[in-house]
């Protein structure tokens, strides 16, 4: 999962410049409208709404942003509606990609989609053809550095996490959507920073990618991310570590 966890790293930084804050903003205004409109206005009681509002918080998004966008999905405020769409895709590489957007206009959506994909070495795919690689987990990383395995794990576990792996600069922790909350308050209260704590899609089988193909999987991976209508992008690519930190500065 190196490649899940380099990526959600890069994209947090990302998400962080101001260059990028404001379609940041954007999108999570509309993740957050979403999940209240689904699940209600309660973070307490609604884990997608707990979740998206913690992601809110770590680009720095002001509070009343966060309350006006739970207020227009419960009705309280007027809004757009959105629907929820997914693609199933290939990128380079034969890498798997499962997009999962928020839109008011799907065809509109759908097109520009297929286009993205045709222009950066990608083919959109048949429903069904990359999603079932993909299962909702909770995901928090943290820099191996900053803790040891023994004592994350003795937490973490203890807390309700299903798995701990450690890879080459990151501990990775899996849960079920419901433990994640649980399991971030425990590792917080123990002062151990934690670099990423999201409810995502992880695969089953990973590929490995390097050289042109990893630089191009990465062109089309931003690319996606950056259409306005996309909230996620999951993809089963594993990149050695040390080949990710050069793309992320390029």
């Amino acid at each position: 999962m190196s490649g899940h966890s380099k990526w959600a790293s890069i994209k947090h930084k990302k998400a962080a410049t101001d260059s990028k804050r404001g379609a940041a903003f954007t999108k999570m205004i509309r993740e957050i409208t979403a999940q209240a409109k689904s699940g209600g206005g309660n973070p307490e009681t609604n884990a997608g709404l707990r979740s998206a509002m913690d992601r809110a918080k770590g680009i720095n998004m002001p509070l009343t942003n966060i309350e006006n966008a739970i207020k227009k999905g419960t009705g309280e405020l007027p809004g757009v509606t959105y629907e929820e769409v997914s693609f199933d895709a290939y990128g380079p590489g034969g890498v798997a990609l499962y997009i999962v957007g928020l839109t008011d206009n799907k065809n509109r959506t759908t097109a520009e989609i297929r286009n993205l994909l045709s222009k950066k070495n990608g083919s959109l795919a048949g429903p069904g053809a990359t999603s079932y690689l993909f299962s909702k987990k909770g995901f928090i990383s943290i820099q191996k550095d900053k803790v040891s395995e023994d004592e994350l794990m003795e937490i973490a576990l203890d807390a309700g996490a299903e798995d701990i792996a450690t890879e080459e600069q990151y501990h990775e922790i899996t849960s079920d959507i419901g433990s994640l909350a649980a399991i971030k308050e425990a590792i917080e209260a123990k002062n151990i920073p934690i670099e990423t704590a999201e409810m995502t899609m992880l695969p089953s089988t990973t590929v490995k990618v390097v050289g042109a193909d990893a630089r191009a999987l990465m062109s089309l991976m931003e690319g996606l991310e950056d259409q306005e209508d996309v909230q996620n992008v999951y993809a089963n690519f594993d990149i050695p570590d040390e080949e990710m930190d050069k793309l992320a500065e390029e």
